[in-house]
């Protein structure tokens, strides 16, 4: 399998930053001008000046998922990891790596989206023998509030920049749209709702748009390697637009991948 590290300027279309003879996914977008993947348990650097896979220290955390991003102030990475838990859990850490420290007492947990004051991060959870939902708590895992329920998997939970929404793919009735909710759970809202089945939405920086993976009518969970879709659509809602076609889907997106400008985004497509 080749992965393909991709850029997708909005004005130019996509071109190959790096292509590894292997498994990475999900680029998130420092504002240093770098970009953080993971494979095989690891997590790793990528240059946007001179491409290439450069270990991040990340100590005891060595099964890595592809559940990891960056704090608002790009000083603090938090990661989802089940080197020492029967099941993923958060962890947080310095930017350039170091020891991790536990955040959510609770597993399984994975974490997808940071809110633009740095306190509270908002995650995915199975809680009780429940369905997996979405959930946020204080940085420091306190303060652990069920988001919202009614839905039978909820995924890719991420704030807006101005903090007032969270946006996520959520599954009722064997159909799965996007939808929004404020963080204290009120104003829920259905945001799609067309033949696709859309996951992991991703608020750009500037608050104009919002970024999705769209897979193919009947899709069962979000596997990888299938004819996928990302489409940006307007962040108030109402109709979407194709940007690219590729094989992907698990690991091209599952976490923020904007730029700090809003003009590009970072994904991975792959090569069998």
């Amino acid at each position: 399998m080749i992965s393909e590290l991709c850029l997708f300027d909005l004005s130019e279309g996509v071109s190959v930053l790096l292509a590894h003879d292997g498994h990475i996914e999900a680029p998130n977008w420092h504002p240093d001008g770098y970009l953080i993947v993971n494979g095989g348990g690891r997590l790793f650097r990528v240059p946007l000046d001179a491409p290439a896979l450069i270990p991040i220290d990340t100590g005891t955390a060595v099964r890595c998922n592809n559940d990891h991003g960056i704090s608002p102030d790009g000083r603090t990475l938090v990661i989802s990891d089940s080197s020492v838990t029967d099941g993923s859990c958060i962890y947080t850490l310095p930017i350039g790596g170091g020891t991790p420290a536990r955040v959510t007492e609770q597993v399984p947990s994975w974490w997808h989206g940071w809110s633009p004051d740095g306190t509270r991060l908002t995650y995915v959870a199975a809680r009780d023998g429940g369905p997996i939902l979405p959930y946020t708590c204080a940085l420091d895992g306190s303060d652990e509030r069920l988001l919202v329920g009614g839905f039978d998997h909820v995924d890719g939970p991420d704030y807006t920049p101005d903090g007032n929404w969270i946006w996520f793919n959520g599954e009722r009735d064997g159909q799965v749209d996007l939808w929004r909710v404020h963080p204290d759970g009120t104003g829920l809202e259905r945001m799609t709702d067309g033949p696709t089945v859309d996951w992991f939405p991703h608020p750009s920086p500037d608050g104009r748009h919002v970024l999705l993976l769209a897979y193919p009518k009947g899709t069962k969970g979000h596997p990888a390697n299938l004819d996928v879709a990302l489409c940006l659509m307007p962040a108030a809602g109402g109709p979407g637009r194709e940007l690219i076609r590729f094989t992907g889907g698990q690991g091209s997106i599952n976490v923020p991948c904007w730029s700090p400008q809003s003009d590009r985004f970072a994904f991975v497509r792959y090569r069998l």
